[in-house]
């Protein structure tokens, strides 16, 4: 048996996000074969947990030793290395989870801020990034597309040599895919969510469910364009966005302009309705078992191409037919596996007729939803958590980090990125970058979510 700690940097609790979602599986899956604790370096609510439940901060290093010296293995997400030093020399496995690519993610979720932050922002996410893969002994990233991706990037840190390489040709052994995954129980309806309870939803309205929050890189102004087309001669359709306040992100500008539009558009309130919270985790089936199809839109960049929408697989739990954008690996599963359709990029004339198929065409949405329940048995935690598993059974040192990781990382000095100093500096930076008002705007956000 191993003892495993698995680090998210999400809150942990009723209403989790995508990143603490996935360390809550990661935490259960392996669970069942070992010693886990769970830590959240943010905050953490009172739940039932099959396993071991810690919070602690950066800088509460005597805190974080307990756990790191009990720990053989540990899997951590985001800035998990920044902000406990002692990962860094760590005598311990080391699993990164990168299925987020997030200087990429960066590139789109910065456009709004000024050009000095937007760079901040990228080379600190890059950074991060780096670090993590000059560093761990093991990788899981979503799909292979982004396998192929980080492949690259590794090559370019020097992790591809003949001392990974000699007996891993395929290089498994050192970075694999594990996808976002679902729950292998289907949701069962427990109670009334939306239709007969938003007003303005109807018990036998169409109901078209956008299931996550709202960020940036995604396309919600074509699709309430196209919903209010289509509202003109389907007075029954709803699009529900079920998430707006992400539990540990500050609301970005793409929230108001989604309202504004709705309202310029006379459909807020009648055809186009937002959920002002986020949906605890435990209860978003209920939601779910009420749509009668899922949507998710974005814009075509790079972030589109390596990445792996998670709210796709709560359509795939839920058995809904869904309309999805071109361009990432998830339209090309859609598309292979006739589970919906698939749109050209900001073509709202294309969604409004995709939108009207899935909805109001019972033959082809049956036909959908019996291959959603076939292609949904892949995406189970159980099964997509296999290379973790695996890996935890018989964990081990990367083959090239024999000299230990202290000669792998950059040895540049480096700020604590949390705590007074770092509020303080960033506090300066916005004043400098983004002028007074911004500044205080950005810390008040800042503080209160730390």
């Amino acid at each position: 048996m191993t003892n495993v700690l698995v680090i998210t940097g999400d809150p942990i609790g009723a209403k989790m996000a995508g990143p603490a979602i996935r360390a809550w599986n990661m935490a259960r899956v392996l669970s069942t074969e070992n010693e886990v604790v769970l830590l959240t370096t943010t905050r953490l609510e009172q739940v039932d947990a099959p396993f071991r439940l810690e919070c602690v901060r950066p800088g509460e290093n005597a805190k974080f030793a307990d756990v790191h010296t009990w720990a053989d293995v540990v899997v951590f997400q985001g800035h998990a290395l920044d902000q406990f030093e002692a990962l860094r020399t760590s005598p311990k496995v080391l699993v990164a989870d990168i299925y987020d690519p997030m200087h990429l993610e960066m590139l789109e979720q910065g456009r709004e801020l000024g050009r000095a932050t937007w760079d901040l922002r990228v080379g600190t996410a890059t950074r991060v990034l780096n670090d993590q893969l000059a560093l761990a002994d093991f990788f899981l990233c979503a799909s292979e597309r982004q396998r192929l991706f980080y492949l690259g990037q590794l090559a370019g840190l020097g992790r591809i040599t003949p001392a990974t390489y000699e007996n891993d040709p395929h290089l498994r052994g050192l970075l694999d895919v594990a996808p976002f995954g679902v729950p292998q129980e289907p949701p069962a309806h427990e109670r009334d969510a939306v239709k007969g309870v938003v007003p303005g939803i109807g018990k036998d309205d169409r109901l078209l469910i956008w299931g996550g929050g709202l960020y940036s890189w995604f396309d919600p102004v074509t699709l309430i364009r196209a919903v209010a087309a289509l509202a003109e001669r389907r007075p029954d359709l709803r699009l529900f966005f079920l998430g707006t306040k992400h539990p540990g992100v500050e609301e970005m500008g793409i929230v108001r302009d989604s309202f504004d539009l709705a309202r310029e558009l006379g459909v807020l309130g009648s055809a186009v309705f937002f959920n002002e919270t986020w949906v605890e985790y435990a209860d978003r089936q209920n939601h779910l078992t009420e749509s009668d199809a899922g949507v998710s839109t974005h814009l075509s960049h790079l972030e589109t191409t390596f990445s792996f929408r998670t709210r796709i697989l709560d359509y795939l739990w839920a058995g809904l037919p869904m309309v999805v954008t071109d361009g990432d690996s998830f339209a090309e599963l859609v598309e292979a596996e006739n589970l919906g359709i698939v749109v050209p990029a900001q073509d709202a004339s294309a969604l409004e007729g995709a939108i009207d198929r899935v909805l109001y065409d019972t033959e082809f949405a049956e036909t959908v939803r019996r291959n959603v329940e076939r292609v949904r048995e892949d995406f189970v935690w159980e099964r997509v958590l296999e290379p973790l598993v695996e890996f935890v059974r018989a964990p081990r040192r990367a083959a090239d980090h024999s000299a230990g990781r202290a000669d792998r990382s950059s040895g540049r000095k480096r700020r604590k990125p949390f705590g007074p100093g770092h509020d303080i500096r960033m506090f300066w930076h916005y004043w400098r970058a983004d002028g007074p008002a911004a500044a205080v705007r950005r810390m008040t956000s800042r503080l209160r979510r730390g």
